[in-house]
């Protein structure tokens, strides 16, 4: 039975913002074990990598459908249902032996964050109380970047020390813990009114709208290119190996954070254009140091470190200023299914960074990831 009282106290949101950190962790952490996964199933680092693709290519579909879809629903039911399948496709991953079994748990995965995350936020919105909304779903956006910060580094840690696998069946545990904790502290909520699939997609329809999503998966593109590829990256680079690795994602990390703030203060001050400009200036920069450093390699940390966090901080400073942009672009009315559909195009730049960056790997190595990568930024 759908609730009539907003819950008092902070628990509920802390239960949606844990749930939101284990599945954004799933999706980045495959970055931290790349190498290990390749080794393990026999298999290039490039084909590894794809399994970054099909994620995103699946949340990149199924997201606005499932938006839509089980609109019925109780909330609680669909965090419930997609809880569970997310937890029993990563428990399972040691049962895998070869990579199309891997291939198709991260399918059921992917399936299961594109249902999960958009009732998320739909669930924070409909518990906040007025005035909060803002400040309530900042605190799920900080469980998102926490994974970058924390989650993806401890899965790479625990992967260098009980091998790849346990990574996974370490998100499963995690999704266990997040399925409780949303059990005993979010109640249900009514279903929001229901919209159309078309009605969701009508954005797409605005020349201006599909220039700036367009702009979002060509910045999102580049930046996977190198963030899917990392470990054989800095390996190649700076002889990283996957211990190091996970002290140097917590430093990116932060510095995508930070960077993320800061942009979201810039945007207020000079407007989302040259925000983003900036930031794909700032991008460029860091993918020309990371090429020059491939002639020079074994390249020092030193010289390779400042470029890292540039590189993170300028890639977390894209979101802000696109979604205002998309927002200054609709209005209240549409601005929620433009929102949506911005999230798609997150994804769908993800699929094809992930995707590009595998096949210039296979074919020119990793030297070549920051070359094509600094050239995928724009703003129409």
């Amino acid at each position: 039975m759908p609730f009539s009282r907003r819950p008092a106290g902070g628990l509920w949101l802390a239960a949606l913002a844990l749930t939101a950190f284990t599945l954004q962790t799933d999706d980045f952490v495959i970055v931290g074990v790349l190498p290990s996964i390749a080794d393990g199933l026999s298999i290039g680092e490039a084909a590894a990598g794809q399994l970054v693709t099909v994620f995103s290519v699946v949340c990149a579909v199924f997201a606005p459908v499932a938006a839509v879809a089980p609109a019925s629903r109780p909330r609680r039911r669909l965090l419930t249902g997609g809880m569970l399948l997310f937890c029993a496709a990563n428990l399972a991953v040691p049962l895998a032996t070869s990579y199309p079994a891997l291939l198709a748990l991260r399918i059921l995965a992917a399936f299961a964050a594109a249902v999960v995350l958009p009732t998320v936020f739909a669930v924070t919105a409909a518990l906040s109380r007025p005035g909060r909304e803002g400040r309530d779903l900042a605190t799920i956006m900080a469980g998102l970047t926490g994974a970058v910060v924390a989650g993806v580094p401890l899965g790479t840690w625990v992967g260098a020390a009980f091998g790849w696998r346990a990574t996974f069946v370490t998100g499963g545990l995690l999704g266990l813990l997040a399925l409780a904790f949303l059990r005993a502290a979010v109640p249900d909520v009514a279903p929001p009114p229901a919209v159309r699939l078309t009605e969701r997609l009508r954005p797409l329809g605005r020349p201006a709208v599909l220039l700036v999503l367009l702009a979002a998966v060509a910045a999102v593109l580049g930046n996977l290119m190198i963030q899917t590829y990392l470990a054989p990256f800095l390996d190649a680079v700076a002889g990283v190996t996957p211990s190091g690795l996970g002290g140097l994602l917590v430093l990116t990390g932060i510095a995508g954070v930070l960077g993320g703030r800061f942009s979201g203060t810039l945007v207020d001050r000079f407007g989302a254009a040259r925000t983003f400009a900036l930031a794909a200036l700032v991008f460029t920069v860091a993918m020309a140091g990371l090429a020059l450093s491939w002639s020079f390699r074994p390249a020092h940390l030193a010289l390779v470190v400042p470029l890292l966090l540039m590189w993170s901080a300028a890639a977390w400073s894209v979101p802000p200023p696109v979604q205002t942009r998309v927002l200054a672009l609709t209005g209240p009315d549409t601005g929620p299914q433009a929102l949506a559909l911005s999230s798609s195009a997150v994804y769908i730049g993800a699929s094809l960074g992930a995707g590009l960056g595998g096949w210039l790997l296979g074919t020119l190595g990793s030297g070549s990831l920051p070359i094509a990568a600094g050239r995928s930024p724009c703003w129409p």
